[in-house]
């Protein structure tokens, strides 16, 4: 039992990582939130079954095959950048206390789906744009797994928002990142679910998904303790700088582009 405040609300909570126990085996909330998370989106994208050419009986398909892959490669992304912290092979596949890094994830799930959308002849841009607002809904309730690990926090801070823990026993004020990066993906989904309506081109829905995620990791990861670091460096803060700066600069010629095609059209 862990105690966290929210001074702003008057808010005190005593946290168990522990949700209920079934036969000794402990069943962690955020084993649950995320579970949760991955089939509340699922459940979403069946409103769009059909959206850009894409069957919702797809989706199904290949979340049978993603999903284990994404939260194996996610878990082998924190590892690498993580070695030290690590004795033995029964320490590495236990992640009660966390550890899935979420551009893991992405990556392994993005290989995923090029070579499923080879295999079925399907265009891999309709389906990404077919998920990512969903992707982003999910991890928006999934950051709330890392609430009840108390994990994913930030530096101290004397903000107004601050967020109360205990650490050696001792309470420090820090900055909730989880929140922070909760309240940046679900602003993303509410973004990209209107524009789908009318999106102008392939790829567009992905592209904004990446810049926008990418851009706001950018500072979120600048304020995290617990950022995987290559000796001084912010991994995830360097990948998002790339990520940011490449999918800008591939969605202003998409643009292009498309004003070309729509001009000549006239």
């Amino acid at each position: 039992m862990q105690k966290i405040t929210f001074p702003i609300l008057n808010l005190e909570l005593n946290v168990n990582k522990v949700a209920i126990n079934i036969f000794n085996i402990d069943i962690y909330w955020y084993a649950i939130i995320i579970v949760a998370s991955i089939i509340l989106a699922t459940i979403m994208l069946k409103k769009k079954d059909g959206l850009f050419g894409i069957k919702y009986n797809n989706i199904i398909d290949l979340l049978i095959i993603l999903l284990p892959i994404s939260f194996i490669s996610a878990r082998i992304y924190y590892v690498i950048f993580s070695l030290d912290q690590y004795e033995n092979i029964l320490q590495i596949i236990n992640i009660k206390d966390g550890g899935l890094a979420i551009y893991g994830g992405i990556i392994g799930g993005v290989i995923t789906i090029y070579f499923f959308c080879k295999k079925y002849n399907i265009q891999i841009l309709n389906l990404l744009d077919y998920i990512v607002p969903q992707i982003a809904f999910a991890q928006s309730l999934g950051r709330w797994g890392n609430f009840l690990n108390v994990e994913a926090y930030g530096t101290q801070t004397n903000l107004p928002w601050k967020m109360g823990i205990i650490e050696n026993g001792q309470l420090i004020f820090v900055h909730p990142t989880f929140l922070y990066e909760s309240i940046c993906t679900l602003i993303i989904f509410i973004i990209l679910n209107k524009k789908t309506k009318n999106r102008k081109f392939k790829g567009e829905i992905t592209y904004l998904y990446v810049i926008m995620y990418s851009f706001c990791r950018i500072f979120i990861e600048g304020l995290r303790i617990d950022s995987l670091m290559l000796k001084n460096i912010r991994i995830s803060q360097i990948l998002s700088v790339i990520l940011f700066s490449t999918f800008c600069i591939m969605l202003s010629k998409k643009i292009k582009k498309s004003r070309i095609i729509q001009k000549n059209k006239i």
